[in-house]
């Protein structure tokens, strides 16, 4: 099995940062109600949502590098 370089990890998190830029360069006003919402939502859902996207996030890389 292939390990991950850092360099492919610092490349990953550039992109979520530019793609997080972009969302608050255009989108100002869906951000903050973005925010806010979260801000309101209860932390058992705010944890199934972080864990729904983080084997997403699995999965993908792992199609990817497959």
């Amino acid at each position: 099995m292939k390990s991950i370089a850092y360099s492919d990890l610092l490349v990953g998190v550039g992109m979520l940062l530019v793609i997080e830029g972009l969302l608050f360069t255009a989108l100002p006003g869906w951000m903050r109600s973005a925010m806010k919402s979260a801000m309101e939502s209860p932390d058992n859902m705010l944890r199934l949502l972080g864990l729904a996207s983080a084997v997403g996030g699995l999965l993908l890389i792992w199609l990817v590098r497959r």
